[in-house]
């Protein structure tokens, strides 16, 4: 994938999953972009306002949301409630110069209307997929069936990004059955801050994976 602006979706295999923090890391460490294209619920900002307050970035890395809805619920509902209809023709990626980390809302099958699921919309997109998981128990089911989902429809997954406390089991059971890499884990960080999560980057050397992967240089 050699391309002067990288693009990479960001998709979790469960709401709350951690996909926001990691979507931060990634920001961070590639020096990219972030956009989240549909926001449910708006406190402090949404995750576009969250991303940036915890990385502390200019407002130009920051690209606006397509739609961001009032209540915190499923995307398709939200748009129902704020009487805004959401057209998927209008989640078109933004163009932008360096690299780009896309943050989905919920999970794969999360509705975006009554007739167009998330998956559609990263079908359409045909963007390279790191799929963020739960580190510890509950995460195989979760991760191998979106894994599944992800490869019925052909989509690109660069890997895995577990997050929370390690699990001496789980990462090799999901590379075995999930036939993808495990990129990085994302630990329990106390403080979450941008130098924390600078520190974990370095020292699990994921400037160098990420060249690889992407083709680019990193800072």
């Amino acid at each position: 994938m050699n391309h002067p602006s990288p693009q990479i979706v960001v998709c979790g295999t469960d709401t709350d999953v951690g996909k926001t923090v990691v979507s931060a890391w990634l920001v961070q460490g590639l020096n990219a972009h972030y956009w989240k294209p549909v926001q449910s619920g708006l406190e402090d900002g949404g995750d576009r306002g969250r991303v940036q307050s915890l990385l502390n970035l200019p407002p130009r890395r920051m690209l606006p949301e397509a739609y961001a809805f009032q209540q915190p619920v499923s995307p398709h509902w939200a748009a129902e409630l704020d009487g805004i209809p959401l057209n998927p023709d209008d989640l078109v990626v933004p163009h932008c110069t360096g690299p780009l980390v896309v943050e989905t809302a919920g999970g794969l099958m999360v509705p975006l209307t009554r007739r167009w699921l998330q998956i559609d919309q990263l079908q359409r997109w045909n963007r390279p997929i790191v799929l963020v998981a739960r580190s510890g128990l509950g995460t195989l089911n979760h991760t191998l069936l979106s894994l599944e989902a992800l490869n019925r429809r052909q989509l690109t997954v660069l890997g895995l990004i577990l997050n929370g406390p390690a699990h001496a089991d789980n990462p090799g059971t999901l590379e075995q059955f999930g036939g993808v890499p495990v990129l990085a884990h994302l630990p329990t960080l106390s403080p979450l801050t941008a130098e924390s999560l600078a520190r974990e980057w370095k020292r699990q050397g994921l400037s160098s994976k990420f060249q690889d992967l992407l083709g680019i240089q990193q800072p």
